[in-house]
């Protein structure tokens, strides 16, 4: 049985060093390794085709992203208008395979008449109106956050395009019941991320700092950074670092005015992992509950305590317990957890929590809904 694919993906998936392209790239590297033949269909804006995807699929389309005002004048969201391609579409046309279609900024041609006997699938990331409109309240430019407003009406309205979906893979359970009552005649199936951890590697003992990191060019991640500065440690004499893409200049004057707070700025996969491993605490805080922040999965997997509110954790299943505290009391549970060494027992109990996030566990569950 020839076992193939078309993948559309919003960006080049490599490297894998921010959310979205996060899912996307471990998913290329999973489906190669159960046999699936990729034909990885990318839209390029700023990111170099990659030899590390041409090594994970037999074929790669690279198509331009159509950036600029003429896109931004549609009445569709200009996340979806500007990766219109007609070249895709003859590409996509010249073979039968299923396609997933990866994010809703993807899925223009989902309802297309052509495709109708084609399996298709949608793969979720956020509600993405809710998402953009939590961007939008957190965005300083007023010009970006009309952008966001409007982005998001937009969005809104054409999220019923996934009517037009076989399937839905959902990365959060909440958000994959948010999908079963809207979309009841598409079948829902909640699989989680796919991440860059095969197995849980935590260091015992103690560290000596406290870690946030995440794409600090987003707008939902500055904020979070603000609120943590403001709130917490700012209020605390431990040390702390905050790691991270491309921080704005208003955040490098915010994080200067802490003595205790220093930045590391776009630091590599080598040395985010180190950060990452060596940590005492992680803190992590987030106002959006849609998605599953893949920054929680990587210190899961890798670091040793873990301190975050409850919006984190939103959809996930998971639940506090010695090595992850759910609290808006973020100072008290810091200050208990720097008294503590991180264990053998709890790295057996962090193993357990994590199974559900098996990539192994993840791509089974692809298959047996695309290939039954």
């Amino acid at each position: 049985m020839d076992r193939s694919i078309n993948i559309i993906s919003f960006d080049v998936p490599f490297p894998a060093n921010y959310g979205g392209v996060i899912d996307v790239f471990y998913k290329l590297v999973w489906l190669k390794k159960v046999g699936i033949n990729i034909h990885l269909h990318c839209f390029e804006y700023g990111r170099k085709p990659s030899r590390e995807l041409e090594g994970l699929c037999k074929k790669i389309y690279y198509y331009p992203r159509k950036t600029g005002v003429i896109s931004n004048l549609s009445s569709l969201p200009y996340t979806v208008k500007s990766r219109q391609s007609k070249e895709m579409e003859k590409n996509l046309l010249s073979n039968d395979f299923p396609i997933l279609f990866e994010v809703l900024h993807t899925c223009y041609l989902l309802d297309d008449e052509r495709l109708k006997k084609r399996i298709k699938i949608y793969r979720h990331s956020n509600i993405e109106h809710d998402y953009y409109r939590h961007l939008a309240t957190a965005e300083k430019s007023l010009l970006k956050k009309t952008y966001l407003k409007r982005e998001a009406d937009k969005l809104e309205k054409f999220e019923n395009i996934i009517s037009n979906a076989n399937y839905i893979f959902s990365v959060n359970e909440i958000d994959a019941n948010y999908f079963v009552k809207k979309y009841p005649a598409v079948k829902t199936l909640y699989i989680p991320s796919f991440h860059q951890n095969n197995e849980v590697q935590i260091k015992k003992g103690k560290g000596e700092y406290i870690l946030y990191h995440g794409n600090l060019s987003i707008s939902e991640n500055y904020e979070a950074v603000e609120w943590l500065l403001q709130n917490v440690f700012s209020k605390i004499k431990f040390k702390v670092i905050i790691a991270g893409l491309n921080p704005s200049n208003f955040l490098k004057e915010s994080i200067k005015k802490y003595s205790n707070v220093s930045l590391i700025q776009n630091p590599g996969d080598s040395e985010m992992k180190q950060l990452v491993e060596n940590a005492h605490i992680h803190c992590l805080y987030t106002a959006q509950t849609t998605g599953l922040k893949l920054k929680l999965l990587n210190v899961l997997f890798g670091g040793r305590f873990v301190v975050c509110n409850a919006n984190m954790l939103s959809g996930t299943g998971f639940v506090q317990n010695k090595g992850l505290f759910v609290s808006d009391e973020f100072i008290t549970q810091i200050n208990s957890c720097f008294e503590t060494d991180f264990t053998e027992t709890l790295i057996e109990e962090r193993k357990k929590m994590l199974e559900r996030f098996s990539n192994q566990k993840n791509v089974d569950e692809m298959l047996k809904a695309i290939y039954p």
